[in-house]
């Protein structure tokens, strides 16, 4: 049996090539946007794909399973599970093969079993591996967002993402019945989930690549709840902030994913291109560093820096019916960027622009714009600042800055009319990046006395300065 990982850091997402080594065939599982590598991936292994599958309908990226299908001339196989609602529209006229809980699907002499295993979605299914030249026991399964390490997948998606309203307590409970269902597999499973820490599909997800179920039972919080209603108040809780692209991805990959974007570079654009688009209202993005963006930008720009979290505010933050520009210093950061939009179907990048565009702007239209950065001293000093935290709830309920205002990365551009234009301002959050991609939007939408608190909460902390928990209670420097 072959088995390759693919983990894709924008994503914090896993997808697998599992093949057999006597038949040269092989399977794809859960491949995201990025065809190609699996097809290299393939090559390299001396391995011909004959099958490419998913879990479930996607919600964070735009799947990669139907291209590369047709790419392959793989025969597509997708769940048949779930109900009308949430069945994959466009499996009959792509010919896919529909999945029924326990069909089992030969890749050579590995055998894929397919197990329903509703709750995060009503139509997921894992996968369960036995490699039929050396047993017919399992080996391993292919859990998708059904299991992860120390985490499972959360189930509010359809009511929270894609207004599906009722769906959530229901699907909980599904995912209780679901969790259950695994009692007659052994401990010594193998576990090769499809998110891994830094995914929004749940709430507390390990960071190692694998596990065992055994593992599992032993230490994952969900195995420990034996009460249907107090699981699904545990598992409904405190989940972090939806994407707000999320419903999007839910609808294109249930409908029907386009294919991938052409790869070729779009046109360098100049200063004049670039104020044209601003004042249209088009999305124009700097994917360069915070510090730098700070030093200097051109007005009306949005600063999303071209790290692990750039798909999350870039899918939230920019619309996918408006053509996009982008600024970069170098073309390797602008392809970064570009394949990072496409994942979450931010296919119309228009142009990009260099720092020649910044110094032609500065020429011929007017002065960059800074950002400025203060530290908490800084901040500590300056009451007449209103404060804004743009964390998550959970990590706003977890300890803020008493008198801080608590306004979400991810609605601030709706919420903005509410901020006071009269006063200066000061954003933060834990770190200081998502502050920074804040400060930015603000400045953008005509904010003129705006800072960026460096390090935020984690700089608040190891300085000694209280923070307020949810309940009024101060908390000590030393908690």
């Amino acid at each position: 049996m072959i088995l390759r990982r693919f983990h894709d850091d924008a994503l914090a997402q896993t997808s697998y090539l599992i093949g057999c080594s006597e038949t040269g065939d092989a399977a794809i599982i859960d491949p995201n946007r990025d065809v190609q590598h699996y097809i290299d991936a393939a090559s390299h292994a001396g391995v011909k794909i004959r099958l490419v599958t998913e879990t479930h309908i996607h919600a964070d990226f735009v799947s990669g399973a139907r291209e590369l299908a047709h790419r392959t001339g793989a025969t597509l196989a997708l769940s048949a599970e779930g109900g009308a609602d949430w069945r994959y529209r466009y499996a009959t006229t792509d010919g896919a093969l529909l999945l029924h809980d326990r069909d089992a699907l030969d890749v050579g002499q590995v055998r894929l079993t397919v197990r329903h295993t509703p709750g995060h979605t009503p139509e997921h299914v894992a996968f369960v591996v036995a490699d039929l030249t050396a047993s017919d026991h399992p080996i391993g399964m292919f859990s998708g967002d059904f299991l992860f390490v120390g985490d499972v997948g959360r189930p509010d998606l359809l009511e929270r993402a894609a207004n599906e309203a009722g769906t959530m307590r229901a699907l909980a409970a599904r995912l209780f019945r679901s969790i259950g269902a695994t009692t007659d597999l052994p401990d010594y499973l193998q576990i090769w989930p499809g998110h891994g820490a830094g995914s929004a599909c749940g709430k507390a997800l390990g960071d190692i690549p694998s596990t065992t179920l055994g593992y599992e039972r032993r230490v994952n919080w969900a195995f420990q709840i034996h009460d249907e209603g107090a699981f699904i108040r545990e598992v409904t809780s405190d989940q972090p902030e939806i994407p707000s692209y999320f419903a999007r991805m839910k609808t294109v990959n249930r409908d029907g994913p386009p294919p991938s974007p052409r790869a070729d570079n779009p046109p360098q654009v100049d200063a004049h291109r670039i104020k044209r688009a601003i004042e249209d209202g088009d999305p124009v993005i700097d994917v360069r560093s915070t510090a730098s963006f700070a030093e200097g930008h051109i007005p009306g720009t949005l600063n999303i820096p071209n790290g692990t979290s750039f798909t999350t505010w870039a899918g939230s933050l920019i619309s996918p019916d408006r053509d996009i520009l982008l600024l970069s210093d170098d073309a390797a950061r602008l392809g970064a960027a570009r394949r990072k939009l496409a994942l979450v179907g931010l296919d119309r990048v228009a142009g990009w622009g260099t720092r020649d565009a910044r110094e032609e702007w500065e020429h011929d239209i007017g002065p960059l714009e800074g950002t400025q950065r203060i530290d908490v001293a800084t901040l500590a000093n300056a009451p007449d600042r209103v404060i804004i935290d743009v964390r998550g709830t959970s990590e706003w309920r977890s300890g803020h800055i008493a008198g801080a205002s608590h306004l979400y990365l991810g609605d601030l551009e709706r919420l903005s009319d509410d901020i006071p234009r009269d006063r200066p301002i000061a954003v933060q959050c834990q770190g200081g990046t998502r502050s920074a991609i804040a400060a930015s939007l603000l400045q953008a939408r005509g904010f003129t006395n705006v800072a960026n608190v460096v390090g935020g909460i984690k700089a608040w902390r190891a300085a000694g300065k209280p923070l307020v928990r949810e309940d009024s209670t101060p908390e000590s420097p030393t908690d």
